[in-house]
């Protein structure tokens, strides 16, 4: 099992030290300084560019950067999605996004995590877990997703947040750790 297998099976892998990752991740970055230095005026160069980065992404969507991303094959991204500055996503693991997302300013996306023992932390060694986003739902400004959550369809994730665990459809969220503070009618 080389080390992307180890982690699309969530398992510890090595993304510091096998070639075909770094290449990976290398190729990625090529076309996001690309993406990040062009022109708003060269709007559908910039489509373009992400069109070719990223596992997926439907009709109507704007990503403002700068963005970054690991290694952009991994995101997949629904209809009519919105995402402000400074949105990054690290994306060892699949990210999924519905239709009608809508993402504030410095949003983190995070697959990745490092093992709490020291000895496997220093060799280098990390986890991903994937993150799925339903259907109609806001991420506040700031706010913090980790590896393994799932927010529900037509939530709402407040201003600063940081989503440790699954989240329901319908409900808005917040804090540190998030936590659902009320439903949401309809």
């Amino acid at each position: 099992m080389n080390e992307m297998q180890k982690a699309v099976a969530g398992l510890l892998y090595d993304a510091n030290n096998d070639a075909s990752i770094l290449e990976m991740r290398h190729q990625a970055k090529v076309k996001l300084h690309e993406f990040n230095h062009l022109s708003p005026e060269k709007k559908n160069e910039r489509e373009e560019i992400l069109k070719a980065l990223l596992g997926k992404i439907e009709d109507n969507f704007i990503i403002e950067g700068p963005f970054h991303c690991d290694y952009g094959f991994n995101i997949e991204i629904g209809r009519n999605f919105y995402a402000n500055v400074n949105l990054v996503i690290l994306d060892g693991a699949k990210v999924t996004i519905g239709d009608n997302v809508f993402i504030a300013p410095n949003v983190g996306i995070y697959t990745a995590g490092h093992p709490i023992d020291k000895v496997q932390r220093n060799q280098g060694l990390e986890y991903a877990y994937p993150i799925s986003i339903g259907n109609n739902v806001w991420i506040g400004a700031g706010v913090s997703i980790m590896p393994g959550v799932t927010i529900g369809d037509d939530t709402v994730i407040g201003t600063g947040s940081v989503v440790t665990k699954s989240i329901p459809s319908k409900v808005v969220a917040v804090g540190n750790p998030c936590r659902v503070i009320r439903e949401i009618a309809g």
